[in-house]
């Protein structure tokens, strides 16, 4: 007898939800705090007898630096990505923000690519280049290649992107074919 379980599609969720973390980013979210502490150190503690001028420019770069690190670093630790029937919402750091969906009828395909790397878009976070499109890099590794009808592509850092890719490229078959 044959095995046809291997021939058989096997059942796609409803959502697919993944998720990509960078670790390195807590540290620099460290220094961010560890600058604002220092601001925060100036103004309280200062003897204030080198004159006024340079105490506040000291202590505004401080806490401006440690707000500007803190808040930069936090809102790239993670990115989460949902893809449902109709979209793909890609959500960035603790509060969700920046936030993109992309309706599924933009997507013209989808490919893996084992290899994305900061130094490819020029750090972390949110990025675009004119040449590469737009991206989500949180991290060095696997990640999911979209691409758009309007000839755009746009690229995240994920957790097991080609499961990922197998679920989107499921739920564009239909809306490919109705495309051309």
């Amino acid at each position: 007898m044959r095995d046809d379980s291997r021939s058989e599609k096997r059942p796609q969720p409803d959502v697919w939800t993944g998720r990509a973390t960078n670790r390195v980013q807590w540290l620099l979210a460290l220094v961010g705090a560890a600058c604002l502490a220092l601001g925060i150190q100036l103004a309280v503690s200062s003897a204030w007898t080198s004159g006024i001028a340079p105490l506040v420019m000291s202590v505004v770069g401080c806490i401006a630096a440690g707000l500007l690190v803190l808040f930069g670093t936090l809102a790239f630790v993670h990115v989460a990505v949902k893809v449902d029937q109709k979209c793909l919402e890609i959500r960035c750091g603790h509060i969700g923000v920046p936030r993109r969906r992309i309706p599924l009828d933009e997507v013209a395909g989808a490919d893996f690519t084992p290899h994305v790397t900061p130094c490819q878009w020029g750090g972390w976070g949110y990025r675009w280049r004119p040449e590469k499109g737009t991206a989500v890099v949180v991290r060095r590794g696997e990640g999911i290649v979209l691409r758009l009808w309007d000839g755009h592509t746009f690229t995240i850092t994920i957790d097991n992107a080609e499961s990922a890719v197998r679920v989107i490229r499921d739920r564009l078959r239909p809306t490919a074919a109705g495309r051309i």
